[in-house]
């Protein structure tokens, strides 16, 4: 699915398939971290239901004020603590799926908000 077709300094998700998520011009495989100035690729974690907060430690040090987490093609609901952790060190932590967290990055680093992706790749 194409998103945006925009060129940019910042790091915007321009489209998504299986297995991948596409960012300028570069296709990048796997589970990622994307924030407006960064990519962190091969994101060190299975499966959405087995994230805990260590595996959120890149993105908590890009400090963002929100995290927004992909779960892949579907919702998965990951560790029940997770929000509540993240919020007691002041990032707000929104999980949804694959698609709609690419979206959703993408209008809020339009916006100039501190925003972080972690991203389960769509399946």
């Amino acid at each position: 699915m194409l998103l945006s077709k925009e060129n940019s300094s910042v790091n915007l998700i321009a489209a998504w398939k299986k297995g991948g998520i596409l960012v300028g011009e570069e296709w990048l495989l796997g589970h990622v971290i994307i924030s407006p100035e960064t990519i962190i690729r091969d994101w060190g974690v299975d499966t959405p239901a087995a994230l805990a907060v260590d595996h959120l430690e890149s993105a908590v040090a890009l400090r963002p004020e929100i995290i927004l987490v992909g779960t892949g093609a579907q919702l998965v609901l990951p560790e029940e603590n997770l929000m509540r952790l993240l919020g007691e060190r002041g990032i707000g932590v929104e999980i949804m799926d694959t698609p709609a967290a690419c979206r959703t990055y993408n209008v809020l680093a339009h916006e100039y908000r501190r925003v972080v992706a972690a991203l389960f790749a769509p399946g």
